[in-house]
């Protein structure tokens, strides 16, 4: 048997649920796991599906389920469980969320496959070594910019990525780049959206005296730190705490934050609305 895992989303209607699944039986396939909701704001319909069929041939199953879902115009994916999806971290010097994403990777923690490493320095190659993960020095400054998007776009293609993570990537990509990756690309954000913007987010939030910190994994827009939330966290602190001790637990629930985010995006369970996010947790 096969495990498929199918996304659907399209205006809501009556009798979508009900073509889903009579095209899932049409394909000899048995319904493992369902979750939908529909967006109040937009009317969108959405849903993940996960169904068993002996059918090995995922381009006919996806024909099978086109045709019969056609009345209803929906963006449909469809992935063989078993087949992790290509993922591309980009990094600059701050290492912790991409330590953390390659160990998980490597302890099977992770459904996904890091085919490559970019970054703007060289301080984690070493580590991307460590873990034979193909690393890529793009050095980025205000006139080698384009060049460099352009060197970035080439690895892409090349390595079939499916989804761009920002693991404290400190470069702000082109509008032109979030609009090719829209969908495909997320970010965390060293803190609870909205929050402390700049270089020392923990040290302003200790000179105002906060008493929760936070991170947040975000989808990558033109507009800067807004886009569609994925995963948040906070944690709590005590006027106590020096600036050194919020800078280590903001890396901490920053990598615990993208892991979870990375995993709902390697299993399908996000559906990207508007400006919102749809997630069908475990």
């Amino acid at each position: 048997m096969f495990t498929y895992v199918m996304t659907l989303q399209c205006t809501d209607r009556p009798g979508i649920v009900r073509a889903t699944s009579t095209a899932i039986v049409e394909v000899g396939g048995n319904i493992l796991e369902n979750d939908q909701f529909t967006d109040p704001v937009t009317n969108q319909f959405c849903m993940r599906t996960r169904f068993e069929t002996e059918n090995a041939d995922i381009d006919a199953v996806r024909d099978l389920l086109l045709v019969e879902l056609a009345d209803f115009s929906p963006q449909l994916g469809i992935r063989n469980e078993e087949v992790a999806r290509r993922a591309l971290i980009m990094v600059s010097q701050f290492d912790h969320c991409l330590a953390d994403l390659l160990y998980r990777r490597e302890q099977g923690d992770l459904p996904l496959d890091i085919v490559a490493v970019v970054s703007n320095h060289d301080v984690c190659e070493p580590l991307a070594a460590r873990y034979g993960v193909p690393f890529f020095e793009i050095p980025v400054t205000a006139s080698t910019k384009e060049a460099a998007e352009n060197e970035l776009r080439v690895i892409l293609a090349k390595f079939r990525v499916d989804v761009v993570i920002l693991a404290r990537y400190m470069q702000v990509l082109s509008s032109e780049l979030c609009a090719e990756l829209n969908g495909r690309a997320i970010n965390i954000h060293h803190s609870f959206l909205p929050g402390f913007k700049g270089a020392k987010p923990y040290h302003q939030a200790y000179e105002r005296g906060v008493k929760l910190i936070g991170a947040t994994a975000h989808f990558v827009t033109p507009e800067l730190d807004e886009g569609p939330i994925i995963e948040q966290d906070v944690v709590r602190v005590s006027h106590a705490k020096k600036p050194s001790d919020l800078v280590s637990l903001g890396r901490d629930i920053e990598r615990n934050v993208l892991a979870r985010a990375v995993r709902l995006i390697a299993e399908d369970r996000v559906a990207l609305v508007g400006k919102r996010t749809i997630i069908f947790s475990q």
